[in-house]
């Protein structure tokens, strides 16, 4: 698949505008780790996923984390492109969860199709609204959902992206996704363990009930 099969909109551009933006794209491949946008980068761009996984954070003054939202195949960040719309400022940093495949489209070479496409301008729009509504999910969830029930919902989401239930992830990554300290996420899942509900092992936690986060996950317990 090439660059244009990514992009929704592409029927919708004229010739020059396509060429524009194929012609400014970077492709690019990130190692698990590699920090793609962020971290004094400035402003990076439009994040075109090909294949792999990013995700997408803020850090507190305190410098703890807290996960925003993945970024999979054919996902767009447009976060990392916030300074082409004047009236936003949301300082985000991105990373690759996976190694992963991207193209870069840079933020002028964009915002100029923007302004030209309504098309792109509509889209775009609609990627933004889409993101901030998983910022205000994200947002009610530490306000008001009791640790438990959202560990619990982490770790069955986690399975179902991983395709498997022993999840290779620390007890300190898991508190950088969830914006909680290493030591409340290993007292929450040694609760977890003694009720059955997960084995923990060195730098691998296998759910062995599912139904039963599930049940926490819905108040149930």
């Amino acid at each position: 698949m090439g660059f244009e099969d990514y992009f929704p909109v592409w029927d919708k551009l004229t010739p020059a505008q396509k060429n524009r933006l194929k012609g400014s794209a970077v492709k690019r491949t990130a190692k698990k780790g590699t920090v793609v946008h962020g971290g004094g980068r400035g402003c990076t761009g439009l994040l075109v996923v090909g294949h792999g996984q990013l995700r997408a954070y803020i850090i507190s003054g305190e410098g703890r984390e807290v996960t925003l939202y993945r970024l999979l195949d054919l996902d767009i960040c447009v976060l990392s492109a916030s300074c082409m719309m004047r009236s936003i400022q949301f300082e985000v940093t991105v990373e690759a969860e996976k190694d992963t495949s991207l193209w870069i489209i840079p933020a002028e070479a964009y915002r100029e199709v923007m302004e030209e496409s309504a098309e792109v301008a509509n889209f775009t729009n609609e990627l933004m609204a889409a993101r901030f509504s998983e910022v205000m999910w994200l947002m009610e969830q530490v306000m008001w959902k009791s640790f438990d029930k959202r560990l619990a919902g982490f770790l069955l989401k986690e399975s179902a992206l991983e395709g498997g239930d022993a999840l290779r992830i620390t007890h300190e990554a898991i508190g950088n996704h969830l914006g909680n300290p290493r030591e409340v996420v290993t007292r929450m899942l040694r609760y977890f363990q003694g009720e059955g509900m997960v084995k923990l092992r060195r730098g691998m936690i296998e759910l062995t009930d599912k139904g039963k986060l599930q049940d926490i996950c819905q108040g149930k317990q």
